[in-house]
């Protein structure tokens, strides 16, 4: 980011200043957020370095901007936007907005979060879905989307099964519509803001639409946002009968199980789909942030949600235990092998880069610890999740989980994967007691 040229920007919104305390904010799969003071009062840019990033979007940063100013002025919990980037500004598209001091880390926020914060949540969801629709704002069409969803799958390889099952229960669910409403599209731990006394910013409204309401509902409770909390479904922090009451309370509208129920499995489908978009992404050039080709890998986490949420359609003749043996050990002796030598690295960075780093840097080692930590893994325990076959059968309906030992194949597969990708993720100890029956049979290394 370019101080000089932020300052200059600053300069043409606010008069005469100096800009102090730029910082990258970590995270963001899609945006960079900068943060930074102007005169003493703080500051956050949100923007997309080039256009290319913007391609394909439903609408640019002046309709998100304006989008944010609404909700702002309607009593939503939205951040206070003083300015947009103009063109000759020379610095990508994006807007400023009053820095909220409230923490973002859901990990910290989850681990003791204010007694409100789930009803906190359930009312700025009834605000949000209570304004007015906005201009340059689009309405979604399910079986459009689903259709999109579906062509994204086959252009990435259509080999995924348990992504292929859930496109076709989707296919064979989807509701009658609804009362269309503003929906934030991107509403979850990671973009809320919470201080002590509960909740305090909604941020990134970039996915805004009009739409279900029972699609806002649900996807902040996407296994991917509960943040090891999954105890607590509703955000990492509530039960489904809590947020549903506080919902109902604030908005007047009854939530329907059905409904929701849909939303979750679509919601959790269309962020696999977008984990390996995130990949194509960073294949292609656009992006070749190791962060962005590590989100890529989350694909794995969603197909365990996947296969979790849609086995209850199975035959209860293919609900038994599975059988997993477990990891080899990849010791040996002479010469460090392969995946010795990214232990090596790995500790490398852990030991001497991490604890010199800072900021984003801190953040980046992380990343790149993990990304060893899978290939290690991964070369350790090869798992085969190309099926392209298998996958076509499942989306033309001549197999399905009713297919005698699919669903345990399956099961082992996505236990595998994830354990190779993440195997500290709390739900796949949940997957292994539920499908195994004893988290010692088949100890994750």
């Amino acid at each position: 980011m370019d101080e000089a040229a932020l300052a200059a920007v600053m300069m043409r919104c606010f008069g005469g200043g100096q800009v102090r305390n730029l910082t990258r904010l970590s995270g963001g799969a899609n945006m960079e957020s900068s943060s930074f003071d102007y005169d003493d009062v703080g500051y956050v840019l949100r923007r997309a370095p080039s256009a290319e990033m913007m391609a394909g979007r439903p609408f640019g940063h002046i309709t998100e901007a304006a989008l944010v100013r609404s909700a702002w002025a309607g009593g939503v919990l939205a951040p206070e936007v003083v300015g947009e980037l103009e063109p000759q500004d020379g610095i990508g598209t994006g807007y400023i907005m009053r820095r909220v001091e409230a923490e973002v880390n859901p990990a910290k926020i989850l681990a003791d979060p204010p007694a409100s914060l789930i009803t906190d949540i359930a009312h700025q969801l009834a605000r949000i879905h209570a304004l007015p629709h906005p201009a340059g704002i689009p309405a979604m069409d399910v079986l459009t989307s689903l259709a999109d969803l579906k062509q994204r799958f086959m252009d990435y390889g259509g080999d995924r099964p348990v992504i292929a099952i859930a496109i076709k229960y989707c296919e064979d669910h989807i509701p009658k519509p609804a009362p269309s409403v503003l929906v934030h599209g991107d509403f979850r731990m990671g973009n809320l803001m919470v201080g002590a006394k509960g909740l305090s910013a909604v941020l990134d409204w970039e996915l805004a639409h009009i739409g279900d309401a029972h699609e806002d509902l649900a996807w902040g409770c996407v296994g991917a946002w509960q943040f090891g909390h999954i105890d607590k479904p509703a955000f990492g922090c509530a039960d489904f009968a809590a947020y549903f009451a506080a919902y109902e309370a604030a908005s007047g509208t009854r939530v329907d199980p059905a409904r929701f129920r849909f939303w979750l499995i679509y919601r959790t489908l269309w962020w696999a789909l977008g984990c390996l978009q995130m990949a194509d992404i960073w294949r292609q050039g656009a992006d070749r942030s190791l962060e962005r080709a590590v989100i890529g890998r989350r694909t794995s986490e969603n197909e365990l949600d996947l296969l979790l949420l849609l086995e209850e359609d199975a035959p209860d003749a293919e609900l038994g235990d599975i059988d997993v043996p477990p990891a080899p050990s990849p010791r040996r002796q002479g010469e460090p092998s392969l995946l010795e030598m990214i232990e090596a690295v790995s500790e490398w960075i852990s030991s001497d880069i991490k604890p010199a780093a800072v900021g984003r840097d801190k953040f980046m080692a992380a990343v790149a610890m993990n990304a060893l930590g899978m290939l290690a893994r991964e070369a350790a325990n090869p798992v085969q999740v190309h099926e392209k076959a298998l996958c076509d059968d499942l989306l033309a309906g001549r197999q399905s989980l009713a297919t005698p030992g699919l669903l345990a194949r399956l099961r082992t597969t996505a236990l595998a994967k994830l354990a190779n990708d993440v195997p500290k993720d709390a739900r796949l100890a949940k997957a292994r007691a539920k499908w195994i029956g004893s988290l010692e049979t088949a100890p994750i290394k």
